[in-house]
């Protein structure tokens, strides 16, 4: 039996973001997804839980419903293409302390990784229900959450199979660090993950990740995981260039990784290198904030004409924030994108980075997942930082927030 129909219109501002229309844009790689083209006096219809009709609203169809939203901007529902919802316990502490001085390293992962451990299924799911409720409400409808913080074949399959149901992707992260207990057996862990942990978690993992940075995997161990992940025929994405220049970027394009995350440190040829590619780079510019870093290059990025995304990267180490409008306002302030671009970033950029082409716009086909905001203008994303601006947040054309 089909859904009832409902014809959303008095929209101020509607955000399509049309992949076509983007990906056939005059810039150096044809694809410059460089901004939203917004449209006034439109109206747009779903039905089955799809956009079914985009128009002017005098022309709109008749529907079983309608959802006048009084002038209000409509943009497509946010795409968090990179975030560690599986967890317990607190690291607020070291939060604190990096905000006196100490700098950021990877080793404050096992921190995280003993409470999970302690943790009990219960428990870690009720956490990743709060995480993915608060980012609803803040406009997000597809979230991708990560493994890690447990480290031993039990752990890592059981927070997978979490993420799996409770996420829209679940990215299997064994290779986050080298467990305590495998100090002195580094090559010993990275079989292991390659091998018997790779072989329980894939079932349940749309992606294999490593974290190729100073502290945590180097490239001949990263090799060996992604050849393990390819083998399989699981794709990949990867932690690139977060703490420093490294391997990480060209890494991830020579393997065809769906995703470089984090891009914090890149030369010329990183920057070439993910533009001749399919390679998403996504940019995380919470983790920046949070651990006082240098900010991602996005300018430079987006002007050779590479694919963008901007995702949250919530987890509670590095940056413990859900929110996408935090992320957007700080890719205008501080990393040089413009609204449009950091709008498009957030959304079609994300969906670009999880290979899926039916979230992250509005066009015909489309799935229902949207934002209706309370301002006239995608423009108060940036323009009205930490204003709470989601009026209601819609999934398969239907309400599932309402503030």
């Amino acid at each position: 039996m089909s859904r009832k129909s409902l014809l959303v219109t008095g929209i101020g501002e509607l955000n399509v973001n049309d992949p076509q229309a983007v990906d056939n844009s005059a810039d150096p790689a044809g694809r410059r997804e460089s901004r939203p083209e917004p449209a006034n006096n439109t109206a747009f219809a779903v039905e089955d839980g799809k956009i079914a009709w985009i128009g002017l609203a005098v022309d709109a169809p008749a529907a079983d419903e309608v959802l006048d939203v009084a002038g209000r901007a409509v943009i497509p529902g946010f795409v968090d293409s990179h975030a560690h919802l599986v967890f317990a316990g607190d690291r607020a502490a070291e939060f604190a302390a990096r905000m006196t001085g100490t700098p950021y390293s990877a080793g404050g992962i096992r921190t995280t990784v003993a409470a999970t451990r302690a943790a009990d299924d219960v428990q870690l799911r009720a956490n990743v229900r709060r995480l993915v409720h608060e980012m609803a409400a803040q406009g997000t409808t597809t979230v991708e959450c990560k493994t890690g913080y447990g480290l031993t074949i039990e752990d890592e399959l059981r927070a997978l199979k979490i993420a799996k149901e409770e996420c829209d992707a679940a990215t299997f992260l064994g290779a986050h660090v080298v467990p305590a207990e495998y100090a002195d057996r580094r090559a010993d862990y990275v079989d292991l993950v390659r091998g018997p942990m790779l072989d329980a978690c894939a079932e349940f993992a749309d992606y294999v990740d490593v974290f190729c940075e100073r502290g945590a995997y180097d490239e001949a161990e990263t090799r060996l995981i992604l050849d393990a992940a390819k083998a399989r025929g699981i794709p990949v994405r990867l932690h690139a260039n977060q703490l420093g220049p490294g391997p990480g970027v060209r890494l991830a394009v020579e393997y065809g990784a769906a995703s470089a995350d984090h891009c914090t440190y890149l030369d010329n040829k990183d920057i070439e290198a993910l533009a001749g590619s399919e390679t998403v780079a996504t940019l995380l510019p919470g983790v920046e904030f949070s651990t006082r870093s240098p900010y991602p290059d996005a300018r430079s990025l987006l002007d050779a004409g590479a694919r963008v995304a901007i995702a949250t990267d919530c987890n509670p180490g590095s940056c413990y924030t859900s929110s996408m409008p935090f992320c957007i306002a700080l890719a205008v302030r501080e990393m040089r994108m413009s609204p449009g671009e950091a709008l498009m970033a957030a959304t079609l950029g994300g969906a670009r980075a999880l290979g899926r082409t039916d979230v992250g716009h509005l066009a015909l086909g489309a799935r229902a997942d949207f934002a209706v905001l309370d301002a006239p203008s995608y423009l108060h994303l940036a323009y009205r930082p930490g204003v709470p601006l989601i009026h209601s947040v819609w999934k398969n054309g239907r309400k599932s927030v309402s503030t």
